[in-house]
């Protein structure tokens, strides 16, 4: 067959979707079996990384431009991939730890801490360390992506660049978060913006926190491939945000000065 016959061959799905080649890059190392497994759910990761590294573009995009409620959108999307991959994580436990031990050493030096699109996540969600970025300093490709986003405006940045715009005094941004929880139904939009900030923030420490209970769960307190500490790093990454003021706001808030008079309807 010719190439404009081939050309001219209708798009099917394996052909849009590039199958056959999703299904050779799965390269085992060893031949234990559980292997597959693990390089399919870190796979699966990156291909949703790249995913929430787009919606976290569209959200910073649509703040610039004023658009809350689509913005808005685009985090609640990101919220649902999160919770997606924080049920993948307890498919890692079906793996027995001495299973997981037949192959793991075939992993050195590799290591998660590795993941640049995970560091772009965290540089673009507003939590960035010159130290993280460092680390990366001998892959031409994973520091230029990553220094790209140290530089560029994060999602924390365009948060407050459009609650500055809407009227609101972000000199100290907790109490710029107060002003809107105490009166979400005037600033319902930005409400609806900060409730969906603070979700991402937690469901990616929720993800933290059960990835270190799933490492220590099959390796203990063993060093990481990368030459880490393992759990003992990874433990230190837990009380992390990205949206501290969102937090502290609510110990901020005063239902006194809130103008809420309760219940229209009670008696």
């Amino acid at each position: 067959m010719s190439n404009n016959q081939t050309e001219k061959l209708p798009l099917s799905y394996n052909k849009y979707l590039r199958v056959q080649d999703l299904i050779n890059l799965q390269d085992c190392l060893s031949e234990h079996p559980d292997e597959l497994l693990f390089i399919t759910v870190h796979q699966a990761y990156e291909i949703w990384f790249k995913q929430i590294l787009h919606e976290l573009d569209a959200a910073i995009s649509w703040l610039k431009a004023d658009r809350l409620p689509r913005a808005t959108r685009a985090i609640n999307r990101v919220v649902e991939i999160e919770k997606l991959l924080l049920n993948q994580i307890h498919i890692l436990e079906t793996m027995t730890p001495i299973n997981f031990l037949a192959f793991r050493d075939e992993l050195n030096p590799a290591s998660g801490f590795q993941s640049m699109q995970f560091r772009e996540i965290e540089f673009s969600s507003g939590l960035k360390h010159e130290n993280i970025l460092r680390e990366f300093k001998d892959d031409e490709f994973a520091f230029a992506r990553l220094q790209e986003r140290f530089t560029q405006d994060s999602l924390a940045d365009a948060f407050y660049q459009a609650l500055e715009r809407r009227g609101l005094d972000v000199k100290e941004p907790k109490l710029a978060v107060v002003e809107i929880l105490e009166h979400f139904e005037e600033r319902y939009e930005e409400f609806q913006l900060a409730e969906a900030l603070i979700q991402h923030d937690e469901y990616f420490s929720l993800w933290r926190y059960h990835h270190v209970k799933m490492v220590e769960r099959m390796v203990g307190a063993k060093r990481g491939t990368g030459g880490s500490e393992g759990i003992g790093y990874l433990r230190t990454t837990l009380d992390k945000k990205f949206y501290p003021e969102l937090w502290e706001a609510r110990t901020y808030l005063d239902a006194k000065h809130s103008g809420e008079s309760g219940c229209p309807f009670a008696h």
